[in-house]
């Protein structure tokens, strides 16, 4: 499940992804040495470039620490135990919220 970005490109900056996140890029940062899942490249400058893989992979650990509540050790372990699972429950829930948005848009038709 891939987060809608405004425009397609190859890499986006720390930046670009913190506010997608709406964290600060230090949080990024240290999810970065937190998750072997999450390598960025980095430029001549030592700037991070976070390719869609990586972004997709911050929307799965945002989702364990923010959303769900897990622990950094928690979501480590879920994330290697099974991945396929949470990335579901994201697409199920994103679902869910999509429905009833629209039950609600709806129901204030009427």
């Amino acid at each position: 499940m891939s987060l809608p970005l405004e425009n397609t490109k190859l890499y986006y900056t720390i930046g670009e992804v913190s506010k997608l996140f709406n964290v600060n890029a230090s949080l990024i940062r240290f999810w970065e040495k937190e998750f072997d899942i999450l390598q960025p490249k980095k430029n001549k400058k030592g700037n991070r470039l976070f390719t869609q893989k990586d972004v997709d992979n911050l929307q799965i650990i945002y989702h364990l620490v923010k959303e769900r509540g897990y622990k950094l050790d928690g979501a480590k372990k879920k994330l290697k135990e099974n991945k396929e699972d949470t990335m579901n429950e994201m697409e199920m829930i994103s679902s869910l919220k999509k429905i009833r948005s629209f039950l609600v848009s709806l129901k204030e038709e009427m």
